[in-house]
């Protein structure tokens, strides 16, 4: 076979790929192609879709939970930490006696408490609590310490006759146009070459009731609320939170009582 030949057959050849497996006679050709599948990118962005909502549905759920259960974890917190400070003033001693019962130290501090109330009432009570004050005042640093801690308590004893905060006072306070809570403590005479002016001493706490500012302020210009020393310390505690919507003043009150005499005396 000569090489012209080889050649002519060659080019004869066609091969089997090019025929549908079927047998039918049609080129393949684009319009033929199968059809194309969906891109992954559409099913990428539906994932990201459903796992946003899922979060967020989530975090929701888990920042309700800490609304809810923060302040009850805060309040057994305290609660117990001050059972267990309570506790340690007796139970010392019961582990001592070898008497180990939990919560018997705290009742028996409450009792004590409670006794020391009823004793320093009394006559006999009052007497012993007056020359205890006078060694302590007798006392360099301890006096100074045991007389601001006195005054702190007297302003919230129940014994109204001994209150260190007399009214509740609210005063113009660190610029115009805001105000400050106060509670007034004494009053001052400011003797000047011009003559003598009544101050006022006002305290303002910043840090609840312990830490505060001492301001001396002219009687005119302190508004009294008709607020007790009570409403006005759970006030200061609270943040705020347990201020009245409205506040009224002492001469707000006046006013319609005068308005309402006057009136009646005009129908007379």
């Amino acid at each position: 076979m000569t090489t012209r030949e080889r050649d002519r057959d060659r080019e004869l050849l066609i091969p089997v790929s090019a025929f549908p497996e079927n047998g039918g006679s049609k080129s393949s050709s684009p319009s033929s192609s199968p059809p194309t599948a969906v891109p992954p990118s559409h099913h990428h962005s539906g994932r990201e879709a459903i796992s946003k909502v899922v979060r967020s549905w989530a975090s929701k759920k888990f920042m309700t939970g800490c609304v809810i259960l923060l302040p009850m974890a805060i309040t057994f917190y305290v609660t117990w930490g001050f059972v267990h400070f309570v506790d340690g003033f007796f139970s010392p001693i019961y582990n001592h006696l070898g008497i180990n019962i939990f919560g018997l130290g705290f009742v028996t501090s409450i009792t004590f408490i409670f006794l020391v109330g009823i004793f320093m009432s009394s006559w006999l009570g009052a007497s012993v609590l007056t020359v205890g004050e006078w060694f302590i005042k007798k006392m360099p640093l301890v006096s100074y310490i045991y007389s601001a801690s006195k005054q702190i308590s007297a302003a919230i004893s129940p014994d109204q006759t001994s209150n260190a905060f007399k009214e509740v006072a609210i005063i113009r306070h660190p610029r115009i146009g805001e105000y400050a809570f106060g509670f007034i403590t004494s009053s001052v005479i400011l003797q000047r070459n011009v003559g003598e002016e009544e101050l006022t001493c006002v305290y303002v706490p910043s840090n609840h009731l312990y830490i505060g500012d001492l301001f001396l302020i002219s009687s005119n210009d302190i508004i009294r609320p008709n607020l007790s020393v009570r409403e006005g310390i759970e006030i200061v505690i609270s943040g705020g939170m347990s201020i009245p919507q409205i506040l009224t003043t002492v001469d707000a009150q006046v006013t319609p009582a005068a308005r309402i005499g006057h009136l009646a005396a005009l129908k007379v």
